[in-house]
């Protein structure tokens, strides 16, 4: 009996750790932290097993002074549960590195420290496939993590193929998007049952919505399709409202007010509202994602300001949502898991607000709400903010994992992107 509920307490804590996604902030003082393949900001950080692959870690602290930071990796599940290895199992080397790389910002009313480094290191490296944690922390103690973001390690050993579907039930057909996928496994894989391999699709590379496949619809010799679209629709959702800060002097098209004195800049948004009654419209978005950019001077990383960015929504009469929360949604928020996401009704003014501090640059956002009564166990719907059209732009990324008999963690063994607009599924 006892260890049916350590087994299911193991299953409810994975479950809410995904819900609440791998990618969080845990002091005030850290801001923009990002991580991406090397040279391409809108990209998510994945590498090859004993490849030459670089990633790019940035962020700033905004205490302005110089402090010793470390990174280390930490492999974790298909679900982000924790595995039970230890460091040597996983990590060729030394079990941290130094982050040496910093400088202090110029030309900017702000003052920060801007930390970057080149991931991973030659005297620290992954050595198996799967999901990591790449933990940042203070002075050398691991207990000490200010930050944490996630990348994947792959090992190929499949060959996976997705395409982005209109759904045939009709209740779908208008709002959402299905996966048809294929898995073929080369002979290294030896699976006792088709549930042996985990399918994990993420849209737009958010964890917080992944779905997860465990049966394949049609599953003969090495070969497995994903193609119920009862398992593997998702609401498509909008393309993402943008910010544009890439100049604090000029005022760009969503601004609706700039204020700038001695010791801040304020932006005050145009004011948003539901756009669910709205018409489709195609633009080129970044997918919820941001880049650090300026036009006002020549580096971004350290010669560029931070802003106080006010936001707005209009609810439908001036009214909440009963029963409901509003979250700003992007990047900028990992996604909803920052304390900052959460915006609170102005009932003089009839709408939700939320003030977040960002650095010059390009941002997607978008809202969603939640419920307000089990937030950690429900997922973010745009259903009643921005609304769900089947055309929607969308990146979907496709990973999938092995467990072996025996073993002790998940092996992530294929992965594929596709574009819900032009189809072209790569890996």
């Amino acid at each position: 009996m006892k260890n049916f509920l350590a087994i299911l307490l193991t299953c409810a804590v994975s479950y809410a750790w995904c819900q609440q996604g791998p990618d969080r902030v845990y002091k005030s003082n850290i801001r923009t932290a990002q991580l991406f393949k090397s040279g391409d900001p809108y990209s998510y950080p994945v590498l090859k097993l004993n490849s030459n692959d670089q990633l790019e870690l940035h962020f700033d602290d905004l205490d302005g002074d110089v402090k010793m930071y470390y990174y280390t990796f930490e492999l974790r599940n298909a679900d982000w549960s924790k595995t039970i290895l230890f460091p040597f199992d996983y990590i060729k080397g030394f079990s941290n590195v130094r982050i040496n790389t910093y400088r202090q910002s110029s030309i900017a009313f702000t003052r920060y420290t801007h930390y970057e480094a080149a991931v991973p290191d030659r005297s620290c490296l992954p050595s198996r496939s799967g999901n990591y944690l790449l933990k940042v922390f203070l002075n050398g103690d691991t207990s000490q993590v200010v930050f944490t973001k996630s990348m994947v390690v792959i090992e190929t050993k499949t060959s996976v193929a997705a395409q982005v579907q209109q759904p045939f039930n009709g209740q779908r057909m208008r709002v959402d998007q299905k996966l048809f996928i294929t898995v073929q496994t080369d002979n290294r894989i030896n699976t006792l049952s088709p549930q042996d391999l985990k399918v994990v699709a993420l849209q737009n590379y958010i964890w917080q919505t992944a779905l997860y496949l465990n049966k394949p619809t049609i599953y003969r010799g090495n070969y497995y399709e994903y193609s119920d679209e009862n398992y593997t629709s998702m609401p498509a959702g909008k393309e993402w409202r943008w910010i544009d800060l890439r100049s604090l002097r000029l005022m760009s098209d969503r601004m609706g007010r700039l204020e700038s004195n001695k010791d801040r800049t304020d932006v005050y948004l145009r004011p948003d509202g539901e756009r669910q009654q709205q018409l489709y419209v195609y633009y080129r978005d970044l997918n919820g994602r941001y880049s650090i950019e300026t036009t006002d001077n020549v580096n971004p990383y350290w010669q560029t300001d931070y802003a106080y960015c006010h936001f707005s929504f209009f609810p439908p009469g001036n009214r909440p949502y009963e029963g409901k929360d509003i979250y700003i949604m992007g990047e900028l928020t990992n996604y909803g898991t920052d304390p900052s996401a959460k915006m609170i009704f102005n009932a003089d003014r009839g709408c939700y607000e939320q003030t977040l501090l960002l650095k010059q640059g390009f941002y997607n956002y978008s809202y969603m709400t939640a419920s307000q009564n089990n937030q950690a166990a429900n997922t973010f719907s745009y259903e009643n903010t921005e609304g769900n059209y089947w055309g929607t732009e969308n990146t979907y990324m496709v990973l999938v994992y092995y467990r072996p008999f025996g073993a002790r963690s998940d092996e992530l063994i294929g992965y594929a992107t596709v574009s819900s607009l032009f189809q072209n599924a790569r890996n």
